[in-house]
């Protein structure tokens, strides 16, 4: 079935070089083009769309009002920004309406890709088998309150680093565990980090904001249905693969935003693990028999059990929560990235690389990458897989320096 995107400009001229550049999509996507906000949203009174891709300024309806009337009506469509204007303000504004932020002027196979990926994303997150697991869950792990309080501040017009600051130091077990994972290999930091305001300088607002959340959602599963060992094995994994996830970023020459993304990605790509757990935990220890009966990998046994894996869970838990789609997308398909259409190295691919030499590290290396579900084909087609033999090494390397604690 076609996917059905909507564009918003108000100047003509974009929307007629956006149907000229996407032309060669038109067997994929039915394409509709809108001049003004309220012409936008009438056309989507009568017409489902899976993605609307909108200019930020507009006259009378901008941009962030538009999308947040297509949040609040349509939550299912995703949200796209396709804008020239660099305004801090209005860009923060984006941020909490809108799944992507593309700059103008755009290549034609970056629009592509991007609205596509986003169209993979939507399909996962919205299959059957992901709904019928989310409706019988107990409890989702509400959005952490220190993380609540961070954004509060992050959406203030001028946000002030102190402030974020000082909501961290009012919270002292947060605070420590954040300047533990802060001063730990994860951020190889040459110097030692005192305060949250000063991790908050060195490491900027939207990386601080995601570690809250990483180091506050480990702290609120039930010690009752997961053992501290069990929380201790994963914390330490997921540390490592957010670790190794930035350094392969950095390896690979990502924009700031792409390191951030894979490294909290990595940290964040096992939380639908402890979701099942903690709401299943019977049925769990089933997928953990199977493991070890049948020598599948945790996702796929996640799968025989309950028809989808900890990967969809989570990114479906980060989704609502409002987390960069980069991040989500990288949790979703961290195990299966070819489902996901790459052309190029990404955050995704950073998680995927880094989750497979992390767990080939913690078996002394003696046990070949494709066992631990390295896709190389994947690799392959992006033209990365002459980099398989590096990466080892880097990782080698890296993952045999100090690990923060939980």
């Amino acid at each position: 079935m076609k996917k059905r995107i909507l564009f918003v400009d108000d100047e003509p001229n974009i929307l007629r070089g956006l149907q000229r550049m996407l032309r060669s999509m038109r067997r994929e996507w039915d394409m509709r083009f809108a001049e003004t906000g309220p012409e936008a949203l009438e056309i989507m009174e009568r017409e489902h769309f899976d993605v609307i891709v909108s200019d930020m300024r507009m006259p009378g309806m901008d941009g962030v009002q538009l999308l947040e009337e297509v949040k609040k009506k349509y939550p299912e469509t995703v949200r796209i920004v396709l804008s020239g204007h660099s305004d801090s303000q209005m860009t923060m504004k984006a941020v909490r309406v809108a799944h992507q932020y593309i700059s103008k002027p755009a290549e034609a196979e970056e629009l592509k890709s991007k609205i596509s990926r986003s169209c993979s994303l939507l399909s996962l997150l919205n299959s059957a088998s992901l709904v019928k697991v989310v409706s019988g869950l107990e409890k989702l792990p509400t959005l952490p309150q220190v993380y609540q309080q961070v954004m509060e501040e992050l959406q203030q017009e001028d946000p002030s680093i102190g402030k974020v600051g000082a909501v961290i130091a009012r919270a002292p077990t947060m605070a420590a565990k954040v300047l533990q994972l802060v001063n730990s290999s994860f951020f190889g930091i040459p110097r030692h980090i005192e305060s949250p305001v000063q991790a908050v300088n060195l490491l900027g607002l939207d990386t601080l904001k995601s570690l809250v959340l990483a180091v506050e959602v480990f702290s609120a599963f039930d010690p009752k249905k997961i053992s501290a060992r069990v929380l201790d094995r994963i914390w330490k994994h997921s540390v490592q693969t957010g670790t190794m996830a930035r350094v392969l970023a950095q390896e690979e020459a990502f924009a700031k935003d792409g390191v951030d993304d894979a490294a909290m990605a990595g940290l964040l790509h096992d939380l639908g693990k402890l979701i099942l757990m903690d709401n299943f935990s019977g049925a769990y220890k089933n997928v953990v028999s199977k493991v070890q009966e049948t020598g599948f990998q945790v996702h796929e046994a996640e799968n025989e059990i309950f028809g989808v894996s900890h990967a969809e869970v989570g990114a479906y838990l980060l989704g609502l929560w409002g987390l960069p789609q980069g991040i989500v997308e990288a949790v979703a398909f961290h195990h299966l990235p070819d489902q996901c259409p790459l052309d190029q190295a990404s955050p995704l691919l950073a998680v995927h690389v880094a989750n497979a030499l992390s767990k080939s590290e913690s078996k002394g290396r003696t046990e070949d990458l494709l066992t631990l579900g390295l896709d190389q084909a994947c690799l392959k087609k992006i033209g990365l897989q002459d980099r398989i033999e590096q990466w080892m090494e880097i990782g080698h390397e890296t993952l045999n320096t100090e690990e923060a604690e939980p």
